[in-house]
């Protein structure tokens, strides 16, 4: 069974969602977050602010996260080094990421990257939906359950 459950706190839609199954499930939870952002949570959830750099919450979750641990973060990236760690890593959308998806992902995302920064337009994500919510819910909880 996962020992820590870590949100990539920042912008996560689903906040009070993981507060609620955490507390259902009985799992200890941690809010990583950075000083720009101010956020009031229940007291009985931990929390970390971290400087404002742009990478300060994934060094900190690099560092802080141990094999069996869950962590909530849409960056693709940080979940790509999560994984090798053995972590379970969720998008706020309730996707589980896989290592065996993870060179495609960012080869996507520096491929939009690139094209950014020679001036195209690329989409950014989707807008986020009660049905992202509902399978967010429905993956956590799976996860908290069975340990996977």
């Amino acid at each position: 069974m996962s020992s820590t459950v870590y949100v990539d706190a920042d912008s996560c839609p689903v906040k009070e969602e993981i507060i609620k199954l955490c507390g259902q499930y009985e799992k200890e939870l941690v809010f990583v977050f950075s000083y720009a952002h101010n956020m009031f949570l229940p007291e009985h959830v931990k929390t970390v602010q971290v400087d404002v750099d742009k990478e300060a919450a994934d060094l900190y979750l690099l560092q802080a996260v141990s094999r069996g641990d869950v962590c909530i973060s849409q960056d693709h990236a940080l979940a790509s080094l999560l994984l090798i760690k053995g972590v379970t890593v969720l998008s706020p959308r309730g996707h589980v990421y896989m290592e065996e998806e993870m060179a495609s992902m960012l080869q996507s995302r520096y491929a939009a990257q690139k094209a950014r920064r020679a001036g195209r337009k690329t989409k950014g994500p989707r807008k986020f939906t009660a049905t992202d919510r509902e399978q967010f819910v429905h993956a956590l909880e799976l996860v908290l359950s069975t340990g996977n």
